[in-house]
């Protein structure tokens, strides 16, 4: 059975910040304002604001947080953040930013702006090529330079070569990695790499008046084909390659439903798409990014947007089943994609979610 979410009219905790380890229960009395967002393509990001004006001394007001002890570039920062009956974390980086708010009419405040460790790929940028290795190898590699660990399960061809042309480390790898159907995450100092259909962040209900408060969900043909072609040319056997893909790779995921291919060629007609702009150089690549595209364009058929009662178990890869939401769209699970943890005075602690699936319920 999955969890139920966070019921309406439970009041919420608010976030619990560490500093280099350290639980500092200031700034969460201290907080005025918090985002923390995350997607598929990893790098997450975290916005906080903190009342910056108080006693400092006796019979002294003064900015409260400027000390290094409590930020500098480089801290490292932790959230916890309600999760049913227990806290779980939401973000975990370090400091890139931070901003002074002196504003005419309030007291001064302070936004402090943070990454996970992606930022490190991110801001390395080069041009070499790899030769004779799969994704996965590629994965390691890139991980290696940075100092991390690894976590890496995906399948996938082995590349004759591979260029990575003016481009970041991240930039790189999450384009890797849409091509195998992967997504790229950071966990602590862990760099992980898995297929979607084998990421594996929880399993959560969330029904709408119980938690779930406001949800649109729409099921939309326009970023829909019914299969997709991949040209290329072998350069070794001296011949053309092509690779289809359509339903069939989506066969675990449809839960029984009608497909965006299926409901787009029964209303409108087949559509193909076909692609060119890959390049593949053997067989087994231009099956594996036919089969990707597919999926990657499938699974965005039907997709919800909604704000509930703020959850910690609410990340990125977490499979949701909506109820209360009308028959077509119930039944089976969506897959979180985009994830934001909000809390202000005014709503406490909030989440906002974008969740997709390839399939409507019969």
């Amino acid at each position: 059975m999955p969890d139920a979410g966070v019921k309406t009219g439970v009041v919420s905790a608010r976030p619990t910040f560490a500093v280099d380890g350290e639980v500092r229960e200031n700034l969460r009395e201290d907080l005025l304002a918090m985002r923390v967002e995350e997607t598929t393509d990893g790098l997450y990001d975290c916005e906080a604001t903190f009342a910056n004006w108080g006693p400092v001394g006796r019979n002294e007001m003064g900015f409260v947080h400027f000390d290094r002890d409590t930020f500098d570039f480089g801290t490292e920062l932790t959230i916890d953040a309600f999760a049913g009956s227990e806290r779980k974390t939401v973000f975990e980086g370090r400091v890139t930013a931070l901003e002074s708010q002196v504003p005419g009419t309030e007291a001064p405040s302070l936004v402090v702006l943070a990454e996970d460790r992606l930022q490190d790929l991110r801001m390395t940028r080069r041009t070499r090529t790899f030769e004779d290795v799969s994704d996965k190898d590629v994965a390691r590699q890139i991980a290696r330079d940075h100092s991390l660990q690894t976590d890496v399960d995906v399948d996938g061809p082995t590349h004759n070569v591979l260029a990575q042309v003016n481009q970041s480390d991240l930039a790189f790898l999450r384009d890797r990695a849409r091509a195998i159907d992967a997504e790229v995450w950071i966990e602590g100092k862990t760099l992980r790499m898995q297929e979607r259909s084998r990421r594996d962040a929880g399993d959560l209900t969330l029904t709408y008046g119980e938690g779930l408060r406001s949800v649109n969900v729409r099921a939309d043909l326009a970023h829909q084909q019914t299969d997709f072609t991949v040209s290329g040319w072998d350069v070794q056997a001296k011949e053309s390659i092509e690779e289809t893909a359509d339903k069939g790779v989506l066969q675990g995921e449809l839960n029984g439903g009608r497909s965006g291919a299926d409901t787009l060629k029964e209303a409108l007609g087949g559509r193909t798409q076909q692609m060119v702009h890959t390049t593949p150089l053997t067989t087994d690549e231009a099956r594996a990014i036919a089969k990707a595209s597919f999926r990657q364009h499938a699974r965005r058929f039907v997709e919800a947007r909604g704000v509930a009662e703020g959850d910690g178990r609410l990340r990125v890869g977490a499979q949701v089943k909506l109820v209360g939401v009308g028959e077509r769209f119930e039944g089976g699970r969506y897959t979180l994609t985009e994830v934001r943890h909000t809390f202000n005075p005014e709503d406490g602690y909030r989440t906002h979610f974008t969740a997709q699936r390839p399939y409507l319920g019969q």
